[in-house]
């Protein structure tokens, strides 16, 4: 029994590794978050590994070295392929934790695009879980192709059909997933719907009202972003008649429609929840 378990960790990492690399392959990852969250300027260091983590190059060089990891564990039992997995998921479960902790409006890009949800307890027990299922294979006796030549499966299809359902419940890539192939339920509320910060940012960038206040902005990056119901708000620095103001605009977070309003507050007062007139994209 502890034979098949430990096969079965294999084929399960291998089939999340081979997973990985097809979604940051296919989908590309949102374009870097602000470098300011709540308005508060990130530390440099962090401002570097963010930068580092949305690069393209650098998220195709994850995947291929996750490719690469996923195919040995099908071909090889080698210690090593083993040992190099087990790495490269304490190293990924650290990353997550500290992405948790240190950067809460950005996704993990775990899953390329479609690790677009901020980090919870989830993605960190997942992680930690992925973990301790590669320390498990370290000592696992056969290769992937080996185990699914095996004519007895039932020893181990079992355990693993289980330990995919957790991993589909701790995922939060699993709805956006659905909801890029159509498949999530029509009719969601606006105010219970996933939107993405990126999603938001092109709803505003291609509005009216962006284009009619851009000229006035001092920075494009945000002083504040928060969401209340069915809107996402941002506030921006802005000069008006030579007077410092802060700019807010709301984005809708609907699926479709989504409506752009805007409003002009003194810089010196909190954002005023008076909304101005609205355009739709």
């Amino acid at each position: 029994m502890v034979t098949a378990f430990q096969n079965t960790q294999v084929l399960l990492l291998s089939g999340v590794l081979l997973a990985a690399c097809l979604a940051k392959l296919a989908i590309r990852a949102p374009a870097p978050a602000p470098d300011h969250v709540h308005g508060v300027p990130l530390p440099g260091r962090l401002r570097q590994a963010t930068a580092l983590r949305h690069s393209r190059t650098m998220s195709v060089t994850v995947a291929l070295v996750e490719g690469g990891l996923g195919v040995a564990l099908l071909v090889t039992s080698q210690f090593s392929v083993r040992l190099a997995t087990a790495l490269a998921f304490a190293g990924a479960t650290w990353v997550v934790s500290e992405l948790r902790v240190r950067r809460p409006d950005a996704g993990c890009g775990c899953f390329g695009g479609l690790s677009v949800q901020h980090v919870d307890r989830r993605s960190v027990a997942r992680a930690l879980l992925f973990t301790a299922a590669a320390l498990a294979a370290l000592g696992a006796p056969r290769a992937g192709f080996a185990v699914l030549r095996d004519g007895h499966a039932t020893a181990w299809l079992g355990l693993l059909v289980v330990e995919l359902a957790l991993f589909c419940l701790l995922s939060p890539e699993i709805p956006a997933l659905l909801e890029r192939g159509g498949l999530r339920r029509a009719g969601e509320p606006c105010e219970r719907r996933h939107s993405p910060l990126e999603e938001t940012m092109r709803t505003l960038r291609a509005s009216a009202a962006w284009t009619g206040h851009e000229e006035s902005l001092v920075s494009a990056v945000p002083l504040d972003v928060w969401r209340e119901g069915c809107w996402r708000l941002l506030a921006y620095r802005a000069v008006s008649d030579g007077r410092p103001v802060e700019l807010v605009f709301a984005v809708s977070t609907a699926a479709k429609s989504r409506r752009v309003r805007v409003a002009m507050v003194p810089a010196e007062d909190e954002p005023s929840p008076a909304i101005g007139k609205s355009t739709t994209v």
